[in-house]
């Protein structure tokens, strides 16, 4: 259900420096990947971004060909205002530092690099980012049993991490029950949510029902309260 990856990307001219930090960086990150300036930062950035993936952290040098990396900074910002960046550079330039106020910058370190302090901010960095991921996946996944989990975001049932296949309207009666936990779900609220229509007739009901529980046999989260409908009780 979720991957962990994480990516970034490495703006460096100098060959010598971009050798030694992406030979790291690759110990942390998942993907990395490298732009020999300011402009092909950009490109790479903007690719990326139109197909609705990003990177979780820029780390760029400010003195490039082609495009400096403040410059890059501005741009990408007015695609990815919350982009993370962490700035190299051979100078203490203390207008960098000050344009640098703002801008989602996590770190600032002047060459001859300390290349154990960047990576241990790299490294918490991670950490944070791993952390933040649980917490969203947390957030939006429903643990129903031992068993089976329910992604109330994307309306998929998990069955220990493989997507469970549900048609249509066993999807809606899974998210009626779930959005419910711990209270009865009547069966005009089934018909109701699943129909738009409370006279559908209970053996069209049923059948939904016992198609789902066919599928949950394993470990059947769907409990029946006779005369009064159904529950998915909390583990």
């Amino acid at each position: 259900m979720t991957n962990n990856i994480t990516r970034v990307l490495l703006v460096e001219d100098e060959e010598d420096a971009r050798d030694i930090l992406a030979f790291y960086l690759n110990k942390i990150f998942e993907e990395v990947i490298i732009a020999q300036d300011g402009q092909k930062g950009y490109d790479i950035v903007k690719s990326n971004y139109e197909k609705s993936s990003v990177f979780d952290i820029i780390i760029t040098d400010i003195k490039m060909p082609n495009k400096d990396g403040m410059t890059m900074i501005d741009e990408i910002n007015q695609l990815l205002p919350e982009q993370k960046y962490i700035i190299i550079s051979a100078y203490k330039d203390e207008e960098y530092l000050f344009r640098s106020i703002g801008l989602n910058v996590l770190g600032y370190f002047v060459k001859p690099l300390d290349v154990e302090r960047i990576l241990n901010m790299l490294t918490q960095f991670k950490s944070q980012l791993i952390l933040k991921e649980k917490n969203e996946i947390s957030k939006k996944l429903i643990k129903i049993n031992q068993t089976y989990d329910y992604d109330k975001i994307t309306n998929i049932l998990y069955k220990n991490e493989k997507i469970v296949r549900l048609s249509k309207k066993e999807i809606s009666l899974v998210k009626i029950l779930t959005d419910n936990m711990d209270s009865i779900v009547t069966k005009e609220m089934i018909k109701e949510s699943i129909w738009d229509n409370i006279n559908t007739s209970d053996t069209t009901m049923r059948t939904v029902i016992k198609r789902v529980k066919d599928k949950i046999k394993d470990d059947d989260f769907i409990i029946s309260r006779k005369g009064y409908g159904y529950i998915i009780e909390h583990i």
